[in-house]
């Protein structure tokens, strides 16, 4: 494997080990100290993948990533977001639309190879779905629907069990602010509407075939 993969964190330690971990598995990491940086390194560097630390100063990664998704050049590029500060339902409703997946610090090598795994897996796939779609004679927009489809919905169910642990909810006799209680069950709520209309497109790509 060769792809580029941009680290972001202000903390020169982490940035240096993640790149360590990343080279000894094929990756090229290229290093950044903090949002500006970042935003500067991307104007010379279109990475495969941003792996992008949250608590950071003075822009934070939410910050960061806005400004990411607001140029049209690096909207595209999957952001992998990743903190030692527990996300919140809000953060996750706000933000969920915009990351390719989430892990928490401290994050095992395992962890992370597998979640950057993941999203390079999901990618192809859907480029293939897509692929094969567009020769079907698909709507384009039921097959830029199915796109976000695939990848909101496996955001969504990763942020799901992150909130459900960093909140307590399933903790018997555990007391869960109401507006968190809320946000996980909208959450839970927008993830069956997601999977149903996912499989309503799945069975239009069959009927099709």
């Amino acid at each position: 494997m060769d792809e580029t993969i941009l680290v972001v964190d202000d903390s020169p330690f982490i940035v240096e080990g993640l790149a360590t971990i990343l080279s000894r598995k094929g990756y090229t990491p290229v290093s950044s100290l903090g949002g500006d940086e970042c935003l500067k390194i991307l104007r010379t560097i279109i990475p495969d993948l941003i792996l992008l630390d949250i608590m950071m100063e003075p822009m934070d990664g939410w910050e960061t990533l806005e400004k990411i998704r607001e140029n049209p050049v690096t909207k595209e590029i999957p952001v992998l977001m990743f903190s030692a500060k527990k996300i919140t339902p809000a953060e996750a409703q706000e933000h969920s639309m915009n990351i390719d997946d989430f892990v928490s610090k401290p994050v095992s090598p395992s962890q992370l190879l597998d979640s950057i795994q993941r999203i390079f897996s999901r990618r192809n796939d859907i480029t293939l779905q897509t692929l094969a779609a567009q020769n079907k004679g698909i709507d384009p927009a039921v097959i830029d629907e199915y796109r976000a489809l695939r990848k909101n919905v496996e955001v969504d169910r990763n942020l799901l069990v992150v909130l459900k642990a960093s909140s307590g909810l399933d903790i018997p006799g555990r007391e869960v602010p109401r507006e968190d209680v809320d946000a996980i069950r909208n959450l839970e709520d927008k993830i069956y509407r997601s999977e149903r209309r996912l499989r309503e497109i799945d069975d239009l790509l069959v009927k099709t075939a």
